[in-house]
Parts: C-alpha cells; structure tokens; sequence
C-alpha cells in the first residue's frame, strides 16, 4: 500500500508494507508512478515509510525472485531507476525522511532525494554486494556525487551499514533528529521549503546559466509573494511615529 497525502503545497508520500519492511514490489512501482504524477505542483515532497523499523528495506525479494532472466532483470532496473529519476527531477524540493533503516534499494531512493532527514537510531547501507549484486537504480553515481567515488565503492563494495551519526559526519544524510521529535521534525522542515522561490533554488543549483539564475530571481522579484513578504517587512522595521505627531 502506498499513501499520499496533500496540505498545504506539501506532498507525503509514504510507503506502508509492514510486512514487506516497506520493500518495493513490482505493484509498489506502479504505485510510486501514480503517486509521484498526483503529487505535480507540490511544492515539496517527502517520501518516507510507515512506522518505525524501515524507511524502506529495498526490493521485495520474495516477489522479485520471479524474475530470472537478463531482459527481466534490465527491465525491472529500469523502471525503477526511472522512479528514482523521477523523484531527483522533481520540480520542487524532495526530502527522503528515514524514519527507520534504509538498505540497498532504500538506500538508492533516499540518495534519490534532495536532503536526507534521519531519526536518530536508523542506519543506511547500500548492501547489494551481501546477495552478489550491485545497486542499480542509480544509487551507486548518486552515492558517489554525495560521498566521493573512494568512499561510495568502499561503502557499497562493502557493503558496510552506517549508523545516522556516521552517516551525517560524511555527509550522506543531512540532519539527524532525536526519535522523539522525528515526525514533528522533519514535518517542519517540509514545511520551510514548500514555497516557489525553494523549487526555484533547487533548479538552478541543478545547473543553469547565469542568464538564467538572474531569470529566476526576476520572475520572483516581480511577482506579488515577494511584494507581500516586503510589505510585511517594512512594516515591521518601521518606527512608530512619537505620540503628538512631528512638531
């Protein structure tokens, strides 16, 4: 089952496999793909999975195990690779929220986010390597760009899990929050970024020309939000005027 939930030009999308761990299946797939073309004009995007043990554990290697040729193997890599695209092309900021482990497979859809918020007590290992495989959903280039090509073959050569500090210390997750205030904060910091000039920041970091950085800023200069959020400003730094008026 997967869940979507709008409010507010937030998006959450969470994956609910309890007894699956949250792993992906073929079905999850489609899932993701109808859930991600519903999410369009969020102004962000979290995608998380249900309870407290695993934020996803990979693929759903009971249902997967069916697949036992070259040509369904691609296929299903795929496509899920495409998923992955499809969350780091988001045209707003996506922020993977690690309520509980993240291995292989769950280790390529967090890295597929824009920022990585984990509960305190996960850990995250790109593990494919323990069943003789490798990641495939583009985890390993997405791995490297975060950690360094050294450092993203030594830990998906190895396999090696990491625990949330560890993984905050090199830079693969963004922010660790206590599991008491998990949910509320990474809701949070959702919230913070679920506004245009966010989206915008996050396109042009992405690589664009400079012509087209200063584009951006214009269209938001000129555009009520910014005028509004300004007027707000000025009022609030202007000094109220001495009682009895200007001799």
């Amino acid at each position: 089952m997967l869940d979507l939930e709008l409010d507010n030009g937030l998006a959450v999308l969470t994956i609910d496999r309890p007894h699956a761990r949250n792993a992906i299946a073929l079905d999850t797939m489609d899932q993701l793909e109808r859930a991600l073309d519903a999410a369009a004009g969020a102004q962000a995007l979290v995608i998380r999975g249900a309870g407290d043990k695993a934020f996803v554990s990979g693929g759903d290697l009971k249902e997967l195990s069916t697949l036992r040729t070259i040509e369904e193997a691609t296929a299903m890599a795929t496509r899920m690779r495409s998923i992955c695209d499809q969350l780091t092309n988001f045209p707003a900021p996506v922020i993977a929220a690690l309520n509980g482990h993240a291995f292989g497979g769950g280790a390529e859809v967090a890295v597929a986010a824009d920022i990585r918020v984990a509960a305190s007590d996960i850990k995250i290992a790109f593990n494919q390597a323990t069943l003789e495989i490798m990641p495939a959903w583009g985890g390993a280039e997405r791995l490297a760009a975060l950690v360094g090509k050294s450092r993203a073959l030594l830990l998906a050569g190895s396999g090696k899990p990491l625990d949330a500090a560890e993984a905050e210390r090199i830079g693969l997750v963004d922010m660790v929050l206590p599991r008491a205030s998990f949910e509320e904060g990474w809701r949070s910091l959702a919230a913070s970024l679920a506004h245009q000039p966010a989206a915008e920041i996050k396109r042009v970091i992405s690589g664009v020309s400079p012509d087209e950085a200063i584009a951006s800023f214009a269209r938001l200069w000129v555009a009520d939000a910014h005028w509004q959020a300004a007027e707000r400003v000025m009022n609030r730094n202007a000094k109220p005027q001495a009682a009895g008026g200007a001799s």
